[in-house]
């Protein structure tokens, strides 16, 4: 039996593209063990996964920060004696500490960005428009450096069932035979990602208005819940969850969602981790850098064509145009009628 050390920090989205593979690997090899290091606000992610697969919440910013920190991290780690290490962030940190694994005889493998075709494919000039290797295959081949090879198999982390929504209840409701369930995550971390919010609510005043529909609004933080809070006083059917439901309780509703409609966010993974189709908007961002909801059709992702996009993998740079054409160029027709198609 081999014990691994996976690390992935990072943000939501990034975390929870790591389990349909980490679910795959564990299935293909439920002889070993897998110890994921992460965020703590990440374990709900890791709740219905394999049973040789455990979560560790560690906090890299305070009570492991610095050099200093961290190798007091590795210190208490290397004690669990780990055969390998899978990093799959690749960035100072965890570099820092596969470095220090790999000095003591542990065998390392991380992960390869690709970032010179990454910057190709945003760049101003000469821009090369073609796919790159999703982050799910960049995750797999760190295990192939490692000696692991399988095949990548996952429906949803509650199988083929649907998650418990019995102690929400009180919030969500129950769905009858003809109902049909939306849910609805208009922000994302970056502006870049974000369909402008006067635009989006067309698109919740649209679906609303349909008899036998009820819109699901997901979302955090105070900003973010004023304003969902205010469409569901503003608009029949709508239910703001925001603020309101635990990960896991939010994983649970989406897994009872017909569609999701997201930004390029960690709701599309999220609710892509429960096997629920997604439409997804695209703006700065585009699907082609790997970053896709695990199972979801680029058919169901909305987007234009302009010259300038992709400008940015993360969505995270000021528009060069000013106008953030990407996202204002798209109608809410053109939104509303993909998430029709889906019902």
């Amino acid at each position: 039996m081999a014990k691994i050390l996976v690390i992935r920090f990072s943000a939501l989205g990034d975390v929870a593209m790591t389990v349909p593979v980490l679910c795959s690997f564990a299935n293909s090899f439920p002889q070993h063990q897998v110890v994921v290091l992460s965020r703590p606000n990440m374990a709900a992610l890791f709740t219905q996964v394999p049973s040789n697969v455990s979560f560790r919440g560690v906090d890299v910013k305070k009570e492991y920060a610095g050099i200093k920190g961290l190798f007091r991290l590795f210190s208490l780690l290397k004690h669990e004696q780990f055969d390998f290490v899978a990093d799959l962030h690749g960035v100072l940190r965890s570099r820092f500490l596969s470095f220090c694994f790999k000095l003591s005889g542990v065998k390392v493998a991380c992960i390869d960005k690709e970032r010179g075709k990454r910057k190709k494919l945003t760049a101003v000039e000469n821009k090369v428009l073609t796919p790159q290797t999703t982050s799910f295959e960049r995750y797999a081949l760190v295990f192939k450096q490692l000696g692991f090879s399988f095949p990548l198999f996952f429906h949803s982390i509650f199988g083929n069932e649907k998650g418990n929504i019995e102690n929400i209840r009180s919030v969500v409701g129950y769905k009858e035979v003809h109902d049909k369930w939306i849910g609805v995550a208009p922000f994302a971390a970056h502006q870049g990602k974000v369909y402008p919010i006067e635009l989006q609510e067309q698109v919740v005043r649209s679906l609303s208005s349909r008899e036998n529909v009820k819109l699901f609004l997901f979302g955090g933080g105070k900003k973010e819940v004023a304003q969902l809070e205010q469409w569901q006083q503003a608009y029949p059917r709508v239910v703001s969850v925001a603020g309101k439901l635990k990960m896991a309780e939010e994983l649970a509703l989406m897994s009872h969602l017909d569609v999701m409609l997201a930004m390029d966010s960690g709701n599309m993974h999220l609710a892509s981790l429960v096997g629920t189709p997604v439409v997804s908007v695209w703006g700065a961002t585009h699907p082609y850098a790997g970053f896709m909801g695990w199972g979801q059709s680029e058919k169901n992702a909305v987007q234009i064509s302009l010259p300038c996009r992709p400008c940015s993998i993360f969505g995270n740079k000021p528009c060069m145009r000013g106008d953030y054409a990407c996202l204002r160029q798209i109608t809410p027709n053109q939104i509303i009628e993909k998430v029709e198609s889906l019902l």
